[in-house]
């Protein structure tokens, strides 16, 4: 099997590196050219909760050739249209795109190379890029080998496919297929957009949304906004660590101070975030909003369900990301206190 990673960055450093140790013939992908010299020359270098190194062979965009069996799909949803058209050359007609990007980028993959080709995969572990060559795994080491990915079929079957691409992904990490791998991604879709959402709109850590009563009140209607938008085009969402996440689905407002104290609880060990959308601003680059807080309205607005909460997150964003700047905590606070005032009006 002959494996691409299109979007070799700080997850894709990691995977590239064991998989390639595996013996798996695999290319990494990237457009960062020191990058792709740096893995060339003294390979994909990984660090943090554990070290390990491992000779790779990467290109950039330009250089692909032949066919590849598997391509694990890491992106930015901001430039599928563009990276995807151009992997149509280098795709068999029964190979497979394996989309592990955030949100549910799937249909928009599977009406470039086709439907047949798509399945759908959720990366369970964290990284940061270090530098040319190097990232870092910030989940702790047994974690990661013992879950590192889910992957399931669009339709949820168990097919000889699927069990051939997570033998695959297994020398990465633990690999767990899914019969309802649509709703993982909701969920994650969910968490996203109350906090990596709220994070870049407000420029704080995920502990800041937490301590602060309007901005956790409004994470709990973006939320519901997310649930309620699932639920309307047929999504089942799966639980997360045991959690019932479509639990947090709002039906009246003595509802929100549970809603509240659930998210604090369940919540609590990720304060110390950073959304990465963030730290995009931060670097004056676009964001993935579109593809995340944004997912909701397009599919909410054709079903006559109100999504203000989310429409203001990515409103906030985009107005940084044309300012190239990053948000102000005190102004844009402001915003969401005069959206739940007006939400206790209506």
């Amino acid at each position: 099997m002959r494996v691409a990673i299109l979007g070799a960055g700080s997850l894709g450093t990691i995977v590239g590196a064991y998989l390639s140790a595996g013996g798996v013939n695999i290319e990494l992908i990237d457009t960062y050219q020191a990058h792709v010299d740096a893995l060339n020359q003294t390979g994909a270098k990984v660090v943090g909760t554990t070290e390990f190194a491992a000779p790779v062979k990467a290109v950039i965009p330009d250089h692909k050739s032949g066919k590849y069996d598997l391509v694990l799909l890491l992106t930015k949803q901001l430039y599928n249209d563009v990276v995807l058209q151009e992997l149509l050359p280098f795709l068999n007609e029964d190979s497979v795109v394996c989309s592990l990007q955030n949100g549910i980028p799937e249909q928009n993959v599977a009406a470039i190379v086709g439907e047949q080709r798509v399945i759908a995969g959720s990366v369970e572990f964290g990284a940061t890029f270090i530098e040319p060559g190097v990232s870092r795994l910030t989940t702790e080491y047994t974690q990661f080998k013992n879950y590192a990915f889910q992957i399931g079929e669009l339709n949820g079957e168990m097919t000889e496919r699927i069990q051939r691409i997570q033998s695959v992904l297994e020398l990465v990490g633990g690999t767990h297929v899914s019969d309802n791998l649509v709703g993982t991604k909701w969920s994650k879709l969910l968490i996203n957009n109350a906090f990596s959402g709220l994070s870049a709109a407000l420029n704080g850590e995920y502990g800041d949304i937490l301590d602060h009563e309007t901005a956790i009140t409004s994470a709990v209607h973006i939320a519901d906004e997310t649930i309620k938008a699932g639920h309307a085009a047929d999504v089942t969402f799966a639980k997360m660590g045991g959690f019932d996440i479509a639990s947090l689905e709002l039906h009246s407002e003595q509802d929100i101070p549970g809603r509240i104290q659930t998210f604090r609880m369940v919540m609590e060990p990720s304060r110390l975030l950073k959304a990465s959308m963030l730290q995009d601003l931060e670097k004056k680059r676009k964001t993935e909003i579109k593809y995340i807080n944004g997912v909701v309205p397009d599919i909410a607005r054709d079903k006559g369900i109100p999504t203000p909460f989310n429409d203001l997150v990515v409103q906030l964003v985009q107005a940084a990301e044309e300012a190239q700047s990053v948000p102000d905590f005190d102004t844009n606070i402001q915003a969401f206190e005069k959206l739940l005032r007006m939400q206790k009006v209506m």
